[in-house]
């Protein structure tokens, strides 16, 4: 399962969502990046729907995204990999 998240200006909080596939989700990561550099002025916002949670949709307007990242959730709880930017070298 891969998580991509997006944190919003002005909001403390990031929202995620979760599918099956890396394709899917890099696919939408490349769509959320090309709005965000203004390659893609046609979609003023970017709507998000969810794999593991069925009901879950989230719209964003484009311009307010200040990150994007992808990662994959562990099977095994307090795994290794955790989410968001490390400074740690």
């Amino acid at each position: 399962m891969y998580s991509l998240e997006i944190s919003l200006r002005y909001s403390p909080f990031p929202l995620s969502i979760q599918k099956k596939h890396y394709d899917d989700v890099k696919k939408i990561y490349d769509e959320i990046k090309d709005c965000m550099s203004g390659n893609n002025q046609n979609t003023p916002l970017i709507e998000l729907s969810c794999e593991k949670v069925q009901d879950k949709l989230i719209t964003v307007l484009a311009k307010e995204v200040i990150s994007v990242q992808i990662y994959e959730k562990s099977a095994v709880p307090g795994g290794s990999k955790r989410p968001g930017f490390s400074l740690d070298i």
